[in-house]
């Protein structure tokens, strides 16, 4: 979401649903399912009406069954049970959303050097976004102010977790499999 352009936001992506992969062939309504003589299941795995409320499907979306099954492992995942848990992939992407628009503003972006499993680039508004795709703590690129991230440091960690809104420590590190975005006006650090 820290990119430039436009954020498109798709069925469930907000809530951290999955495909549901496991669809009785006989519900199956996606065309190319039939059209490919039942051999691609097509599209309607994306397409399971969302989780709203309750512990069971269908999770308040309506009162009868859904036209496709919703998985029972949803029930943690409905809007109503994440709106009450502050680190929930609601609350996240709501963060997310707000700062995006409270930070990031018009502008290009800058790719910042950050290691082989890590991608890391600054906003014209002085944003920086970095991700770290491997399974090794690396040198932050930036100094700042943790101002979202994804999850926490490791247990053991020295360092303090990383909260939404919430400066990290010394801000100096990036911990495995997990994104933060530094508050505006981080400036680069050669020592890292």
């Amino acid at each position: 979401m820290a990119l430039p352009g436009s954020v498109y936001v798709y069925q469930g992506e907000e809530l951290g649903l999955w495909e549901v992969e496991d669809i009785p062939d006989d519900l199956r309504e996606d065309l190319i399912w039939a059209r490919s003589g039942h051999t691609d299941p097509g599209r309607d795995g994306c397409r399971v009406p969302l989780p709203w409320s309750g512990t069971e499907p269908p999770f308040g979306y309506g009162t009868g069954e859904p036209w496709l099954p919703q998985p029972a492992g949803w029930r943690d995942l409905t809007v109503e049970a994440q709106q009450r848990d502050p680190g929930s992939m609601l609350c996240l992407y709501r963060s997310a959303l707000h700062l995006r628009r409270e930070l990031l503003g018009e502008g290009a972006m800058t790719w910042l050097p950050a290691g082989n499993d890590v991608i890391a680039f600054r906003r014209d508004s002085g944003l920086v976004c970095v991700v770290n795709f491997g399974a090794e703590p690396v040198p932050f690129p930036v100094r700042g102010s943790v101002v979202l991230a994804s999850a926490t440091p490791p247990s053991g960690s020295r360092r303090r977790p990383f909260e939404r809104a919430v400066p990290a420590g010394d801000g100096t590190r990036a911990t495995s499999a997990y994104s933060q975005v530094l508050r505006s006006g981080a400036h680069s650090s050669a020592s890292g």
